[in-house]
This record gives C-alpha cells, structure tokens and sequence, in this order.
C-alpha cells in the first residue's frame, strides 16, 4: 500500500486557557513528561501497525500548546515516526508555537529535532486586544520570536484574528498590512468566532461585549483577501493564505480527504475507510494507554456516502474546489450522485460557484457564504462522524 499519509499528534496542554478556544485544551500544575513521551509513543506503534509501508508526507504537532513540549519528546516522535513509516523527501513537520520569549528559546533545539516549519500564533500586533484575547505575550516578544523563528525555520506561518468587537476596517488594514511586511510564506487569518461552551460566549450572553456583526465581518474578509493577494499569499482555503507552493501540504491533507493518523487526546483520525478518535481527557488518554497499548475511543466504518458527504464538505472550502471524478473514484459513488446539478448551476449564475468540467469551485464571493451554498448543492445524505 502507497497512498501517503498525514500525521498529527495532539499535545492537549497550555499555560492558561484563552477565553475565545474551544480546542481540547488542559491545565495542569505538573506533567509527567516521561509518561507522556511514553504514551504517545505506544499511541503511534498502534496506529503503524495498521499502516505500515505507506509514506508520510506530513507530520502536525498541535495543541493546546506542543511548543512547551520538550525538545527530546519532539525528536523522539519524529525518529520513531521515520522508523514506523517511509518520510517523503520533502516532509512537512510543522509546530505550533506561542510567541513567549520561554518558548522561542526552544526554537534551535525543535529545528535540530527536524522541525522545519512552524505556526506561530500571533493572534494580534496590538498589546490592548491581545489583552482581551487572553493572551499571554506582548506584541514585543512576537516580534522577538517571530525573528527567531525566521531564524531556524525554512517556513514560517503566523495566525491573526481578526473582527475583534469594535475593530475598524482602518485598523485591520494597518495591522495586515504591518504583518505582511514580515515576509512569511504563510499566513491564517481567522475571524473572531463565539464558540458554544467558551467564556467569550458566556460575556457576549451577559452583554460584556458586542460581537461584530456579519456585514462588517463580511467587509473585513474582502479587505483581507484583496490585500493578502496583492502581497502574493493568495486565499487558497477560507483563512488561509500562501505564496504558490507554501500551503500547509498537512492541512491540505485533510481538505482533499486524504488519509491522515491522529493520536493524542481527542486526535481525530481517518484511515483506511475509517474514522478514530482518542479520548479527549488527559488523564483517561494515559488509562486507556496503560489498558489497551493505544488510546483509541471510538473506530467506525464510514460508508461510501459518509466519505463523500465529509469530502465535499472539505473540499469546497479550497480555492482549487473539488474535483468530481476524484471523488467518485475515491468513495464509489457515480458522479451524479454527488452534487444536486441544477442547484450548483443556478447558484452559479448568481456568481458564487463556477464550474469547470469535472472541477466544482466556490468562488472568492461565494466563500463567505459556503455555510449556506453547502446544503443546497451537496446531493449526497449521510450522517457522517463529527
């Protein structure tokens, strides 16, 4: 078996928990490092023995916050990642960082490991906001990590969030265009978004604050993607931008459906026709590990139609779209049977999808509104994991 693989491995714990994060994120007064190093290990081994012989083109250490992972817990992931698999030549390993001067200073040490790519997450180039998204760091040390990170990393990608309550189009340009300037290959770009269950969502039901609204959501994201594509990191997913040939090859992973392995707590996976999940909590993740060698919580068969449903539901968000002869080589499914025809050819007459033979693309006006393009041009009915 050649097809590639994706690998993402999940380090679940942060310093303190940002009140806009809804990501399986823990704190805890003390970790056994020994025993995680372990853990994930053995979590690995399971999944390799399933797998075995197929190649691994990425590799993902997210969070939670992995860059507080040590140095030789990393190295040690990535030898034994070599050892299980085949790596292809030009392997992505890419890290999620926060720009924290004690977490920087680690950056040599991650590059020697193999690291060759890192995410750093910014979230902001102003001290007031980064103060309302809970973060920990100034706009100082970003600077300071960011050249570091320049400094031992041949691809650098920095997040930002934008549409922050009373945030102006003024603002958000000068602080785009700021970011712009430092010349990384990558950059996301993501909308402040209350998510159910966070303590944003908690201040914005008690009136503490007054989320931006659609419209002018909706004009910071066609600035965001005039500018970025005018500086050379064109949108090629929702919010993510990229020079030709410095996408995420990880995240792009997951958007064209290939398989991908997924261990840590609550790591998803989906391989050989079939959906994982870890336990989400730290400490049942180590118990099952101990139990069973592996910390898989739940395995399902995904039936042809889940696969296209989740498919499409991913490709669609890529400025490349979907192409639908792939699919229905991939799931089975006659082509036919995978988009409802006449709704994709008359939202296309409104200009928000476009057809080109085989390849389905929702267009650059199209994208703000896919949550809404998606129910009326998907054919397909499954009930596909979450």
């Amino acid at each position: 078996m050649s097809e590639p693989l994706a690998l993402y491995i999940h380090w679940p714990f942060c310093v303190s928990k940002c009140p806009y994060c809804d990501f399986n994120s823990h704190v805890r007064e003390s970790i056994d490092q020994d025993a995680w190093r372990t853990a994930l290990l053995k979590d690995m081994a399971h999944e390799a023995g399933l797998t075995k012989g197929r190649p691994l083109t990425s590799i993902f250490f997210g969070g939670g916050t992995p860059s507080l992972m040590p140095p030789a817990t990393v190295s040690a992931l990535i030898d034994a990642a070599q050892a299980h698999w085949s790596f292809a030549d030009d392997i992505e390993i890419t890290l999620e960082a926060n720009p924290s001067s004690v977490e920087a200073a680690r950056f040599a040490d991650l590059a020697q490991a193999g690291v060759n790519r890192v995410s750093l997450g910014l979230q902001s180039l102003d001290d007031a906001a980064l103060a309302f998204l809970g973060r920990a760091h100034s706009v100082a040390e970003s600077l300071d990590a960011l050249s570091i990170a320049q400094q031992h990393f041949a691809r650098v990608n920095i997040d930002l969030i934008y549409a922050r309550p009373d945030q102006t189009g003024e603002q958000w340009e000068a602080e785009l265009r700021q970011a712009l300037s430092f010349g990384t290959d990558h950059m996301s770009l993501y909308q402040l978004t209350i998510e159910p269950g966070t303590r944003f969502e908690t201040m914005v039901r008690t009136g503490q604050f007054v989320a931006a609204d659609n419209d002018e959501a909706a004009t910071l994201y066609d600035m965001t993607q005039s500018l970025t594509a005018a500086a050379g990191l064109p949108v090629y997913e929702i919010s993510n931008h990229a020079r030709p040939g410095s996408e995420s090859r990880h995240n792009l992973s997951y958007w064209r459906y290939d398989d991908y392995i997924g261990i840590g707590p609550g790591a998803h996976g989906r391989r050989l026709n079939n959906a994982t999940q870890r336990h989400k909590k730290p400490e049942n993740f180590i118990s099952a590990i101990d139990r069973n060698g592996h910390a898989l919580a739940s395995e399902e068969a995904l039936d042809p139609e889940s696969r296209a449903t989740e498919a499409l539901l991913m490709g669609l968000r890529l400025s490349e779209g979907i192409c639908v002869d792939r699919l229905s080589q991939k799931t089975g499914m006659a082509p036919e049977s995978l988009l409802d025809t006449e709704a994709v050819d008359r939202i296309a007459k409104l200009g928000l999808i476009h057809r080109a033979g085989s390849r389905v693309i929702v267009t650059t006006q199209g994208m703000p509104l896919l949550d809404a393009i998606l129910p009326e041009i998907v054919a397909v009915e499954a009930s596909a994991p979450a």
